[in-house]
């Protein structure tokens, strides 16, 4: 598969994606748990059918130590027993802000609630920020159909 264009190539979407990383680099020091932030962004992207995003948070998280039966259970996690309460808790704020057209009326008020549970404010915030940001950089990534499999962990700094 051939990319539609190359964003690295267009100041415009370089200027947006530099936005997008610094974004997703203030996760770091929010005090969400970044093998939480990781499994987050593996469940969005399998969801949006991002390759590319798969690729990347996959073997990130295989070189930060994640056990590799954890990865691959992520898309069964409510059937897995190798997820915290509140990693649980974060997968399924992640599915439903990802699929938020498929609700009305958005989250429901109970997974919200169970989300608040585990993290505090700042928590909360960060998991916000962080499934905005990953569905951004799926649906950039799908659209522009960037493939996956070439990704070395660290690449990107």
């Amino acid at each position: 598969m051939e990319p539609r264009i190359d964003a690295r190539a267009s100041k415009v979407a370089m200027n947006v994606v530099k936005h997008l990383v610094a974004a997703n680099k203030a996760l770091h020091d929010s005090g969400l748990p970044v093998s939480t932030q990781e499994l987050m962004k593996i469940r969005a992207s399998q969801i949006n059918g991002c390759g590319f995003c798969l690729d990347m948070h996959v073997k990130d998280a295989a070189a930060a130590g994640e056990d590799p039966v954890r990865l691959a259970l992520v898309a069964a996690w409510r059937e897995a027993t190798v997820f915290t309460e509140a990693e649980r808790a974060a997968l399924e704020l992640a599915e439903q802000g990802t699929r938020i057209a498929d609700a009305a009326g958005g989250i429901p008020d109970e997974v919200w609630a169970n989300a608040a549970k585990h993290y505090d404010e700042e928590q909360l915030a960060a998991l916000v920020s962080l499934i905005a940001i990953i569905n951004a950089f799926n649906r950039m990534n799908v659209m522009i159909q960037v493939p996956a499999g070439d990704y070395t962990p660290g690449q990107f700094g």
